[in-house]
């Protein structure tokens, strides 16, 4: 297959950019890696009228650790740079991100795939927008009329939606604090496919004990969720095992060709443990009841 037909922009800079967005509406389409839209297009699952390349715009290939010690992410940063990225650019707080970004397709896919891309794309089993919910990071949406900062937590309404208004361009994702006992895993048929389910656990550990977290979920719903069941279990003392048993018991999966809901919750609950034995190291729960 190949697309239908569409006439193609070339951008210069991010204002420019909006103000294009804004006179083409609904009829265009941002790229940048291409790695999802272009599929997308061959098989006429989309269809814009107008294509606008942004690969040009190298201020938005950043990364870095700001003075707060949050991580600054350009939209146009590459999967396989924050996976090549040395500890005093990325930060050893955030080495998940650096863990995770090997479960993402191949490494061809890896070298021309951005963040911005994958985040905007909005697929709810996509590795980026699971940590981005699972570790509270911003998302910075630039439009004519200049930024706005958006919870990862309320980016996402949707398969393949978000509230990315048509003349705004997603420009880059911050992580606002360090998670040094974080962990991302996932289950596919293949490797390089689509995750089934995929888990984030990102701990909160103090004298070597486990005394709270945030658990992540993604291809259980339409979009990435955090799981307040699981995470009340490791705020309580909870076992690993208890926390995943709830994860498993608070989920909602879909029932479908590529797996049934209760095959779907078998894998929440094996992959959380997995992802809470990974994140937490030597650390151990917290003892019941102990402040």
């Amino acid at each position: 297959m190949k697309p239908a037909p569409f006439r193609y922009h070339r951008a210069r800079d991010v204002h420019g950019t909006t103000e294009l967005l804004a006179e083409l509406g609904d009829d265009a389409k941002v790229i940048a890696g291409g790695q999802s839209l272009v599929a997308m297009m061959n098989f006429r699952l989309a269809r814009p009228d107008h294509l606008v390349d942004i690969g040009a715009l190298h201020e938005l290939d950043h990364l870095g650790v700001g003075p707060q010690g949050a991580l600054h992410i350009g939209a146009l940063t590459t999967h396989h740079t924050i996976e090549t990225a040395p500890d005093d650019v990325l930060g050893p707080g955030f080495a998940v991100l650096r863990r995770a970004m090997g479960w993402i397709g191949h490494l061809p896919i890896r070298t021309r795939g951005t963040v911005g891309g994958s985040l905007a794309h909005a697929d709810a089993t996509a590795e980026w927008c699971l940590l981005a919910v699972a570790l509270g990071a911003r998302l910075v949406a630039t439009g004519p009329a200049g930024p706005r900062h958006i919870p990862a937590g309320e980016f996402f309404l949707g398969p393949y939606t978000s509230v990315l208004a048509p003349d705004e361009l997603l420009t880059e994702v911050v992580f606002p604090r360090p998670a040094p006992h974080a962990a991302l895993t996932e289950f596919a048929a293949r490797k390089g496919d689509f995750a089934l389910v995929s888990a984030v656990v990102d701990l909160d550990v103090e004298g070597g004990r486990v005394c709270g977290g945030r658990v992540g979920l993604g291809g259980v719903a339409p979009v990435p969720v955090r799981v307040p069941e699981a995470e009340a279990v490791l705020a309580d003392g909870g076992s690993f095992a208890d926390c995943a048993a709830a994860a498993a018991a608070a989920a909602d999966p879909p029932d479908d060709a590529d797996g049934s809901a209760a095959y779907r919750r078998q894998l929440v609950r094996s992959l959380v443990e997995r992802a809470c034995a990974e994140a937490g190291g030597t650390a151990e729960p917290r003892e019941a009841g102990s402040r």
